[in-house]
């Protein structure tokens, strides 16, 4: 699988998400569609979603339901595509979508391997590789960014670190969609800065391409450990996502027990 074979899987893989075209992500100019979650979408994307604003870097996409288009058609138009993904912008649009019901939801980071420099990084510790048979008892707090309990039927690998036997370290991935698994790692809080997470990351990383899928990597903005993370494992800036949801499905988000 080659850089481009990677990108262009990964630019189909958001025109299905969304309901635009993958040659809408290399255009020069900003592009509006009617949200259309596609049967192929991201097992985790789930409606309501009011609009999704994408960009690879060139120009925004923006997907969006009827009821919000003209709005969100504005706002691209209003700002430079990189100033759409943050504030003070950001509370121009979240204000509009407020008027009409909707609030700004989601927004996160996307990362893809380079595999022109995909390292091989030595983890201090024993390591195997797990398939779904293993993480029957490992749908602990601990694990929840490697493994997710609600979708544990798309959990399909992982590479695990060991210390005197006992799991200290897990990266793990998602069968999300048919060609990109999403990777998520932890590492126990007394075995951190060791490296452990780079490690298994980078692994994992391989361990996918090998099995022809696409991996792929999250990260929320603001946290820079897991940035950092991706970084050292050999994955780069992908793509960025904004998305909106109906209000009161964010005010209950929002809600603390």
């Amino acid at each position: 699988m080659t850089k481009h074979d990677i990108w262009r899987i990964a630019r189909e893989q958001s025109a299905e998400d969304m309901g635009c075209i993958p040659a809408d992500f290399l255009s020069e100019e900003n592009v509006v569609v009617p949200f259309r979650l596609g049967a192929g979408a991201r097992k985790y994307l789930k409606e309501p979603i009011s609009c999704t604003l994408a960009s690879y870097g060139s120009n925004v996409v923006a997907a969006a339901r009827e009821e919000v288009a003209d709005m969100v058609a504005a706002y691209i138009r209003r700002y430079p595509f990189y100033h759409c993904f943050e504030t003070p912008h950001l509370h121009w649009l979240n204000e509009k979508l407020t008027e009409r019901g909707h609030k700004v939801c989601f927004m996160a980071s996307y990362y893809l391997p380079d595999i022109q420099r995909l390292p091989d990084l030595a983890c201090p510790y024993e390591t195997r590789l797990l398939t779904q048979g293993d993480f029957g008892d490992l749908y602990k707090p601990q694990w929840s960014n490697a493994l997710c309990e609600k979708r544990k039927e798309l959990d399909v690998l992982g590479i695990g670190a060991y210390h005197k036997g006992e799991l200290i370290g897990l990266a793990a991935c998602s069968a999300d969609c048919e060609t990109m698994w999403q990777i998520g790692v932890d590492v126990l809080p007394a075995y951190r800065r060791q490296g452990i997470a780079a490690a298994l990351t980078s692994r994992l990383a391989r361990e996918i391409l090998a099995r022809g899928k696409v991996p792929f990597y999250c990260s929320a903005w603001s946290n820079l450990r897991s940035m950092g993370n991706a970084v050292k494992s050999g994955f780069v800036p992908a793509w960025v996502e904004l998305s909106a949801k109906p209000a009161e499905v964010v005010d209950a988000l929002n809600e603390v027990e």
